[in-house]
């Protein structure tokens, strides 16, 4: 069942600032400008180390996301819209509507959202206790 109070908030960061680069699973943060986040559920697998985050994430056009981590695996679908997404050791990847990325865990990644509003559904498998973004350096 889902637990909005218990949820690991800032799933994604925006270049002006990182939302949230200390927060746990007690609080979830105002949502960054350009940016909106629903949960939609959340499973804690057997044992203490995991959960499964399932979310929906909506960026305005042109919205640049910063380059972080996730304490875990990212997994990802484009709904709709679309842009650029770069990923430490890979050539930047375009992706839209229909496709879908696994991003592995404490990777940095950013991505560059399109020319329209883009929306994601997005499978978050990460640690428990860690902040679910963290900035990554250049």
């Amino acid at each position: 069942m889902l637990n909005r109070r218990g949820f690991i908030s800032c799933a994604i960061c925006t270049a002006a600032g990182f939302a949230a680069t200390a927060v746990s699973a007690q609080g979830q943060p105002p949502q960054p400008q350009g940016v909106s986040r629903k949960v939609l559920g959340r499973t804690e697998l057997p044992g203490d180390t995991y959960v499964t985050i399932l979310m929906e994430a909506e960026f305005d056009a042109g919205l640049k996301l910063a380059r972080h981590t996730h304490p875990g695996i990212e997994n990802i679908y484009i709904v709709a819209g679309g842009g650029v997404v770069s990923v430490k050791g890979q050539a930047d990847r375009a992706v839209t509507a229909g496709e879908g990325l696994q991003i592995p865990a404490e990777v940095p990644h950013a991505f560059q959202v399109g020319p329209e509003k883009t929306r994601l559904a997005i499978t978050y498998v990460v640690e428990k206790d860690k902040p679910l973004a963290s900035p990554a350096p250049e």
